[in-house]
């Protein structure tokens, strides 16, 4: 057996069907198994571990305030969550922020300001658009809202309201504005993620924002994913059309440390008043000194342009080597997202990755491998990771991937 596990609970809930492996530790780019081997990691924790494994900037900064304050409520101001709020209007132009703990809990605070601007209007059914093969998340509102009939199943009746039109295709948004009633909003991701890193054209972002200004809807970004530099921008939106009225984060900000955030501008940074929302966790002293770290290491190693750098090369030698093979449709993504699409299934890459190349990757929507690397990579080790992906994308030609 090439990979070793040794500890297994019969008391989960079996929610995950998980790899027969385990960590130790981890440094940078890399993660060390209890079966004596170092991965390459380029799932980062599905997009999380923005600066790596054990970075000593953000374990120094968590130890320290551990050792100040974890947590108190909101009942009382929390100076570290109102450095990281200035930070994070700072960085997007936005005006304000609300603090929770992942992103489906900072989608399901855009869902409640989306039915507050509705009400606002006199809508007695507010509804939200979003897109077909879109994740937002499994709490019940944001699986509603998900384009995925798959893992919507057995979970019905769904939470209302949500009108779900094809994704990147700016005329099925101008139907529904003119065949549906009070529309509050629209949801999307600026790259669907979860769905095959699907990448709208590059005007669409622009048309949205315009239409939803002339129907007067919530423009409303889901940025868990792509946000906090992942596209080689702080937020994809940024250079593709204007500032939201509402965007999500999650996964990059923390680190690794849970945390969410949803940010507000213009009308709808004024909808939430003291009771209509709210979080027990979100935004305490804890999570928000692991996001200002992430935030200021970014900053001072210029991630951001190593990111938008190394990602042309990255996608460049990728699309030379790969696009040829017959088995590979097409190499996508924009800066650390990336996606290789085969023609058929390749969720077996997971396991071929770990066994031969000691390479952590990740298949979604069955047919699309995506890489996330952590925004640190140096030349050397994106060019090992280049190569492991084309070596491994090489050997997928099957008998199976036949039309």
């Amino acid at each position: 057996m090439i990979l070793a596990y040794t500890v297994m609970s019969n008391h989960l809930m079996q929610t995950y069907a998980r790899l027969p492996l385990s960590f130790t530790h981890g440094e940078g780019a890399y993660l060390f198994g209890q079966d004596g081997n170092r991965y390459l990691d380029a799932v980062s924790g599905i997009a999380v571990c923005a600066l790596g494994h054990a970075h000593p900037k953000l374990a120094k900064a968590l130890a320290q305030q551990a050792q100040r304050l974890i947590h108190v409520s909101n009942l009382f101001h929390i100076p570290e969550q109102e450095n990281l709020g200035d930070r994070l209007c700072e960085l997007s132009g936005m005006d304000t922020v609300f603090f929770s703990n992942s992103g489906a809990e900072a989608n399901e605070a855009a869902i409640k300001l989306a039915r507050l601007h509705g009400h606002r209007k006199g809508f007695t059914h507010p509804k939200i658009i979003v897109a077909e093969q879109s994740f937002h998340g499994r709490t019940l509102a944001t699986l509603s809202a998900t384009g995925n009939h798959k893992i919507q199943q057995g979970f019905e009746p769904l939470v209302e309201g949500f009108i779900h039109v094809p994704f990147n295709d700016i005329q099925a948004l101008h139907q529904a504005a003119d065949t549906e009633t009070e529309i509050a909003a629209i949801l999307i991701e600026p790259i669907q993620g979860e769905g095959g890193v699907n990448v709208p054209a590059p005007d669409y972002l622009a048309q949205v924002g315009q239409l939803a200004i002339e129907q007067d809807w919530l423009f409303m970004l889901d940025e868990v994913q792509t946000g906090i530099g992942r596209t080689g921008q702080w937020f994809a939106f940024q250079n593709q059309c204007r500032t939201p009225d509402v965007m999500t984060l999650a996964k990059g900000l923390g680190g690794g440390v849970p945390i969410g955030a949803c940010l507000a501008s213009g009308t709808a940074a004024e909808l939430f008043h003291p009771g209509n929302h709210g979080s027990t966790f979100g935004g305490n002293p804890l999570a928000c000194v692991a996001a200002l770290t992430v935030l200021e290491v970014i900053t001072e190693d210029q991630l951001i342009d190593r990111v938008a750098h190394l990602s042309q090369k990255i996608h460049q030698e990728l699309s030379q080597a790969l696009t040829p093979l017959p088995w590979v449709k097409e190499v996508r993504g924009a800066g650390y997202l990336i996606g290789i699409e085969l023609t058929t299934a390749c969720t077996h890459a997971v396991k071929l990755a770990l066994k031969h190349h000691h390479f952590l990757l990740n298949v979604t929507a069955n047919n699309v491998i995506r890489l996330m690397p952590p925004l640190i990579l140096d030349e050397s080790v994106a060019q090992e990771m280049t190569q492991m992906v084309i070596d491994i994308v090489q050997t997928l030609q099957p008998k199976q991937t036949t039309s």
